[in-house]
């Protein structure tokens, strides 16, 4: 993934539910042209959202056990509110079916703008390590799951401040 859509972690309990942070402003880029006289986030990028949110929940449960998870299957996706910028979207993804044995993961998934729906969304997760597929994408699978766990202090606060 080449950005982040969350921007801080608010609370998580692994293998149940997780909420973060998405600061919405005029800063990002996608704004200008979505659409230049009303910016608004996009849908896609709300549900993306609740995918990212998905996806740090089974790191954290999984103690970053896949250094790939990715979208699925999304289902009965409803759009409510306008995300406008200067606001902030709440999203939470709770673990609707996991089983240790399957790759796939089932979420139920919502994001709010102060208390009001902006989307919501049934979906499905994949994990997987690179290594399983070809043995010598092993080093790349280290340097994923590195990346990752620095951007998870990231957004737990736990950078120093320096």
């Amino acid at each position: 993934m080449r950005f982040n859509l969350v921007d801080r972690l608010l609370d998580f309990e692994p293998g149940q539910r997780i909420r973060l942070v998405k600061n919405l402003t005029l800063a990002e880029e996608y704004l200008a042209d979505h659409f230049p006289t009303f910016p608004v986030m996009p849908g896609v990028l709300m549900l993306e959202t609740l995918v990212e949110a998905g996806a740090w929940l089974l790191r954290f449960t999984d103690d970053f056990r896949h250094s790939v998870i990715v979208l699925r299957e999304a289902r009965n996706v409803k759009y409510g509110n306008f995300m406008e910028p200067g606001r902030s979207l709440v999203v939470t993804a709770e673990i609707a079916e996991m089983r240790e044995d399957k790759p796939e993961v089932t979420f139920k998934g919502k994001g709010e703008m102060d208390g009001a729906s902006t989307v919501s969304a049934k979906f499905t997760l994949t994990r997987y390590n690179l290594r399983d597929r070809n043995p010598a994408l092993e080093r790349v699978d280290r340097r994923i799951v590195e990346h990752l766990r620095g951007v998870a202090m990231a957004l737990k606060g736990e950078l120093s401040q320096e």
